[in-house]
């Protein structure tokens, strides 16, 4: 097949090097942003008299042509394509003839494919947007089920204060808003025209990128050619704020899989969201967890792959950079899987309130409370501590915890303790009593889900 840049060579490369060289096979799914962008430059082209305005429609109609047969499957792409630019121009001058080689006046592969790329990578930061919106719903829907669920809440892996279960979840939402931050600040950089930059010096036509960045939807151009045409940066960004969105999922992969199994028993994950074994008939597996959270390693990899592709790069394009996109789609397709997958993993999720009360009650996770007691009677904390931690080492050398002790005991070792400590050492009391801002309270919970759904908007 004839090389469009046929010219200076005669376009005649090894079997071996074509392949090695082509990209179609992945950047095909960038047609609709490509055809797009074609489409807003013969525009521009005819607007500004570079082309007359009969040959910029005949242009357009045969590229809506182009995208009306590729979105139908009257049209495939095809794989002796270098790319999916190069297709799309053959099939275009090969449609409506001599006109289609006019297309490519004033630009460049070099800006043409960063164009692409923003383009596309936009379309897929507004959708991962919208999953993580959803599932931040479903999160914070199942902290308000289970805001008064009594369960221990954890430093080092081991049991240390009285929390609710919405409480706990409301944390990853609280996470997870921050991730549609950095979707949201993304989304602004990445959205920067690049076209018009050309290979790299820009172009001695008369042309205006303001009016085809303007068609195109993006808030402004590249204000240098050079950097419009070698910035990755958009690319790096968006697989920066996915790792750390992988890593929140993670993190709570982690929690469900401890919570859901035996030695724990917090949670009970759908029957939907997991699976058996080959050969223990007994087990109930959380796979979709344990997915997301490899998964997590995958995303960071495509992350470092890019970063490492880009640090040696002189200025401006190389070929090394067709190496971004495989990384990128693959960060944005795994992100999207785990979002939805994750998100009905949750909302088909039940608690298991009785074994998380059992555990609290455990813990002499009150211990704090107890201390804080004898400091509202006057006592210095460091004292009230020391007293509270021979208090549970007595109870747990006889087997009992701090609600069952009678109150002889407790004042064998302060005359500040009364009968109300009972109260202050409850365990629905510790949490509620905890009103600061964030904090455990009921209330605290409760303020926390009206403020994550007020900032999704719903």
């Amino acid at each position: 097949m004839a090389k469009l840049w046929a010219g200076r060579t005669d376009g005649t490369t090894d079997k071996l090097a074509d392949d090695f060289n082509s990209s179609i096979h992945f950047d095909s799914r960038m047609y609709r942003q490509d055809i797009a962008g074609s489409m807003a430059h013969a525009s521009m082209l005819g607007a500004k008299g570079i082309i007359s305005q009969d040959e910029a429609m005949k242009l357009i109609d045969g590229l809506q042509d182009i995208l009306d047969d590729l979105e139908s499957g009257a049209l495939k792409t095809d794989d002796g394509c270098e790319d999916i630019h190069m297709f799309v121009e053959q099939v275009l001058t090969e449609r409506i003839g001599e006109t289609g080689k006019k297309l490519h006046t004033a630009r460049s592969r070099n800006d043409q494919v960063a164009l692409d790329l923003r383009m596309y990578l936009r379309d897929e930061i507004d959708e991962i947007y919208t999953l993580t919106e959803d599932l931040i719903l479903d999160v914070t829907d199942k902290a308000e089920e289970y805001k008064t669920a009594i369960m221990p809440g954890y430093t080092h892996l081991q049991r240390a204060q009285p929390i609710s279960f919405g409480h706990q979840l409301m944390a990853y939402s609280m996470m997870l808003l921050r991730d549609l931050d950095r979707l949201s600040d993304c989304r602004g950089r990445t959205n920067v025209s690049p076209i018009g930059s050309c290979a790299l010096a820009g172009t001695t036509y008369d042309t205006d990128r303001f009016m085809e960045a303007k068609d195109l939807g993006f808030d402004g151009v590249c204000l240098n050619s050079i950097d419009g045409v070698s910035d990755r940066d958009f690319c790096v960004e968006l697989l920066g704020a996915l790792s750390i969105l992988m890593m929140h999922l993670s993190r709570f992969s982690e929690e469900i899989i401890l919570w859901s199994s035996w030695e724990f028993k917090f949670v009970e994950l759908s029957d939907s969201f997991t699976t058996g074994s080959s050969i223990m008939p007994q087990k109930k597996n959380p796979d979709m967890a344990e997915l997301v959270r490899g998964k997590t390693g995958r995303v960071y990899g495509d992350l470092i792959a890019t970063l490492t592709m880009l640090k040696g790069l002189p200025l401006a394009y190389n070929k090394d950079m067709q190496e971004d996109k495989e990384s990128v789609f693959d960060a944005c397709d795994t992100v999207k899987m785990c979002l939805k997958v994750f998100a009905g993993m949750i909302s088909t999720m039940k608690a298991n309130t009785a074994n998380m009360l059992k555990a609290a009650q455990a813990g002499f996770i009150n211990a704090t409370d107890l201390a804080d007691y004898l400091v509202g009677k006057g006592l210095p904390f460091r004292n009230a501590y020391k007293i509270s931690g021979q208090l549970v080492a007595g109870c747990i050398k006889k087997n009992t915890v701090l609600e069952k002790l009678p109150l002889e005991e407790y004042k064998a070792y302060s005359e500040l303790f009364d009968s109300d400590v009972y109260d202050s050492i409850d365990l629905a009391h510790c949490v509620e009593r905890r009103r600061s801002t964030g904090g455990s309270s009921f209330a605290s919970v409760s303020a926390q889900i009206e403020y994550v759904r007020g900032k999704i908007r719903v």
